[in-house]
């Protein structure tokens, strides 16, 4: 249905995105200084982005930075930036709204620069991507499931780096990402922690079923994950069991099921682990109960838009 370009955000302008940049002098540029978040839609409508905004608040607060948003302002700016673009989405068609928000430009910046750059204020960069553009082989893996990997690099412990600050630093991730795909093309990497406690991937949490029971990793040294949160909501609704404790890959190679919990794709069945298949290497009846009451809440079968999403990509 696109017949023009899509418009980014950038510090209170709408910029088409072939367009739209930030300095190099930018801490985001020059240190990986930036938090984030990600919402998607469901018929049109933001799904949780009240909770995504305050989280990015939080995460910003946690690492110093100083805003001059409150939550109503964001949650306003990104509904604006929506609407700018809603007439390029088809009926039904679903998008994916990414914010990053950096400390804005860093003590490099040539003194001369700094007024026009805003020195001393923060970076708020808002993009938006059709949801056929990011699904892949959605489709085919909620029916069959990913392949999770662990790779040697170990996840960054909480101790430097609190995991409940949503970040771009993404370093030790995208190694791990490199790595677990030597083993797989297609796999998902899950990283472990410095204690050798499963972890979450790269862009999503993760849960096994054992038994009857929901287990997922503590936060202790995970994000916090709003799809996480869900997950256990939903599980309360159905009657599942479900735990936050430590788990070792001992837990998940004896699991009956496991799957990983993201904005984009909410919930992902996991039927491999290190080349060894989970249960019976299909997805389980607790993950597909889960993804079914997923999409009578948001009114969205997310199987069926997933297959349509492919034909359409």
């Amino acid at each position: 249905m696109e017949s023009r370009e899509r418009f980014a955000y950038v510090n209170g302008e709408l910029i088409p995105e072939s367009r739209a940049s930030v300095s190099i002098f930018d801490s985001a540029i020059m240190t990986g200084d930036t938090v984030t978040e990600s919402t998607r839609t469901f018929n049109h409508a933001p799904y949780k982005l009240r909770e995504h905004i305050e989280r990015l608040i939080r995460s910003a607060r946690a690492a110093y930075m100083e805003l001059p948003w409150v939550a109503d302002d964001l949650e306003r700016i990104t509904l604006e930036f929506m609407d700018v673009n809603a007439d390029l989405y088809a009926r039904g068609e679903d998008r994916w709204i990414t914010h990053n928000l950096s400390r804005g430009p860093s003590v490099t910046t040539p003194p001369e620069l700094r007024a026009g750059l805003g020195f001393g204020q923060p970076t708020l960069m808002i993009f938006e991507s059709p949801m056929k553009d990011v699904a892949g082989s959605w489709a085919e893996d909620y029916r069959q499931g990913v392949h999770a990997v662990t790779p040697t690099t170990r996840l960054q412990p909480a101790q430097s780096l609190d995991p409940k600050i949503k970040n771009r630093s993404r370093l030790a991730y995208n190694l791990g990402v490199f790595q677990a795909r030597t083993v797989d093309p297609r796999a998902v990497v899950l990283m472990l922690d410095t204690d050798g406690n499963v972890a979450e991937s790269n862009a999503a949490n993760f849960a096994i079923v054992t038994r009857g029971k929901i287990r997922t990793p503590t936060t202790r040294n995970v994000l916090p994950g709003i799809s996480r949160a869900t997950v256990l909501e939903l599980a309360s609704e159905l009657g599942i069991p479900a735990v936050e404790e430590d788990i070792q890959l001992y837990d998940v190679l004896t699991a009956d099921e496991a799957f990983f919990t993201s904005t984009p794709y909410c919930l992902m069945p996991c039927t491999k682990i290190n080349t060894r298949r989970i249960g019976d290497g299909l997805p389980g009846p607790i993950t597909a109960r889960l993804l079914e009451a997923w999409g009578r809440q948001v009114g969205v079968d997310l199987l069926r838009q997933a297959e349509a999403l492919a034909t359409s990509a």
